[in-house]
This record gives C-alpha cells, sequence and structure tokens, in this order.
C-alpha cells in the first residue's frame, strides 16, 4: 500500500495524475468507489498502457484490490484511499480519459439524496478533469438511483449520452461482485455511457 498509496500534494498545487506511474502511460482512467477491486484489476490487466487510479475508502476493499495487485502484478494501479473528491479538486483539467462509478451507494432516503455521486457539482468536477470525448460509465441495481441518475444526466448538456441499450453492457465492461449479487437477487441492473462533450 505505501508504494501504491496517493498522496495529495501541498494546498494550492496540482497533482499530475500520469507521473504516478513507472514509465509512460497512454491515459489515465478513474474508478470511484471500487468496491472488491475486481473490475478495476481486470481493467488494468487489460490495458497496461493505461494508469489505472482507483478511489475507495473501505479497507476490505483496498485489501480486494492489493490481492489482485499482487496474484496479477499489475504495476499500473495506484489508489486514493479518502474521499475521490479531494483527489478530484487537485487534478489538473482534462487529464482523465475514463471514470467507472459502478453501483455506488444508492443512499435511497430522501433525505440523503444530496450524498449520491452523481449530482450537479461532482459532474461539474468530473467534466473539468475529463479529456474531450471522454468516457463516462454508470452502473446501478437500485431504482431510486436509476431515475435520479438518468434525470442528472439528461439535464446536462456537457455529457453527451451514447448509451446504445441500457440492459446491455460491453465486452470490455466486467463484471463486479455487487453486479452479480444483484443479478442473483434478481435484481436488473442499467449501464449508462456518456462521453464528455469537447470545448
Amino acid at each position: 500500500m505505501p508504494r501504491l498509496a496517493i498522496a495529495l500534494p501541498e494546498t494550492g498545487a496540482r497533482l499530475d495524475p500520469a507521473a504516478l506511474f513507472p514509465g509512460a502511460v497512454r491515459a489515465v482512467w478513474l474508478e470511484v468507489g471500487f468496491g472488491g477491486g475486481e473490475h478495476l484489476a481486470w481493467q488494468a490487466q487489460q490495458h497496461p498502457d493505461t494508469g489505472m487510479i482507483g478511489s475507495e475508502v473501505f479497507e476490505n476493499g483496498i485489501a480486494g484490490l492489493l490481492g489482485h495487485v499482487d496474484r496479477d502484478g499489475l504495476a499500473n494501479v495506484r489508489i486514493f484511499n479518502d474521499d475521490v473528491r479531494h483527489l478530484l479538486a487537485v487534478l489538473p483539467d482534462r487529464c482523465i480519459e475514463r471514470v467507472f462509478v459502478l453501483f455506488p451507494d444508492p443512499w435511497p432516503k430522501k433525505r440523503h439524496a444530496e450524498r449520491r455521486f452523481v449530482n450537479d457539482a461532482n459532474l461539474d468536477h468530473l467534466f473539468r478533469v475529463m479529456i474531450d470525448g471522454g468516457e463516462l460509465r454508470l452502473a446501478t441495481d437500485d431504482p431510486t438511483y436509476k431515475a435520479w441518475a438518468s434525470q442528472r444526466m439528461a439535464a446536462r448538456a456537457d455529457f453527451i449520452d451514447v448509451t446504445e441499450d441500457p440492459l446491455v453492457k460491453g465486452g470490455d465492461w466486467p463484471a463486479t461482485r455487487y453486479e452479480m449479487k444483484a443479478l442473483a437477487g434478481g435484481r436488473q441492473p442499467i449501464y449508462l455511457r456518456f462521453l464528455r462533450r469537447g470545448g
């Protein structure tokens, strides 16, 4: 963990995400709340020329990802074990190519709605740090979050919805343990894809 952990720079400084990885990387991707780490590890293994940053606060999830890193010998993974908003605040403009927000905490109670990650403030941050044409992937099995995320994204002019079928995901989108649990419980996830509008 000491080798993989991301430390925030001094106040007022920016963090170059590409510099976190040994050697040159073609691009940097970010997974917000990586759970057990299976999705992030798969992406890192399939894309060794891409720097993978995972943000997670739960120790069990971090331990799970570290297990994948160790078993698969992944050199292109870095971990931010705090609120991802602190990381987003220090990233430079247009530095992240792809962002994954997969099965986030739905905060189902109405009084907790402002805690949901998909909100205007966080989407503003993502728009700033993502490159033109960068991809945002969202997935959830929670009906309340489905409606919430769909409505929030539909109201954004800075992200283009490129979802072809929300019930079908592409072959480069491996399952997470939360997704498998949802399917086993008879809950149908949705898979949404958006591109950051250029300019």
